[in-house]
């Protein structure tokens, strides 16, 4: 393996997929190519008459960064190369163009583990990752955590 696309949005599941696929590029010595993708439009609330939404294109900022960054300061320690690199767009698409645009042989992904009927109902990245790429793609469930060990 070269090249791995280590895809993030900064929550917990996308934590553990990125810390997986860091080690499989160590282990592999691949270059690591983590992808946050930010939405295009900011959704502002615009109140002329009454409640309504205005979309506004979406500049980014330090914030849009923050997930590839923390990607950086855990391959770091292992010498594993991190090309990092923010995105605009449908995150599914812009997660396998990417993927295809840089001859990926892998593509990393958390699930936040939803069930059916949720994932029906809001969509699913990981989902639509997988049935749009051609290339092998490696979903990292999220481990869920027993509510008795978080009260502890």
């Amino acid at each position: 393996m070269r090249n791995i696309v280590i895809a993030t949005d900064g929550s917990d599941s996308a934590h553990e997929a990125v810390e997986f696929g860091i080690e499989l590029a160590e282990e592999q010595g691949a270059v690591a190519h983590v992808v946050h993708v930010v939405q295009p439009v900011d959704v502002a609330p615009y109140a002329n008459f009454g409640f309504m939404a205005a979309g506004l294109p979406h500049e980014t900022d330090a914030h849009d960064y923050e997930p590839v960054v923390a990607a950086e300061e855990i391959a770091a320690p292992k010498g594993v190369h991190v090309v990092p690199k923010v995105l605009m767009g449908i995150p599914a698409d812009e997660i396998v163009a990417y993927a295809d645009s840089i001859d990926a042989d892998l593509i990393v992904i958390g699930s936040r583990g939803h069930g059916g009927l949720t994932s029906a109902l809001i969509g699913s990245v990981s989902r639509s990752v997988l049935h749009e790429s051609r290339r092998p793609v490696l979903i990292v469930r999220g481990t869920r955590v027993p509510a008795a060990a978080v009260a502890a």
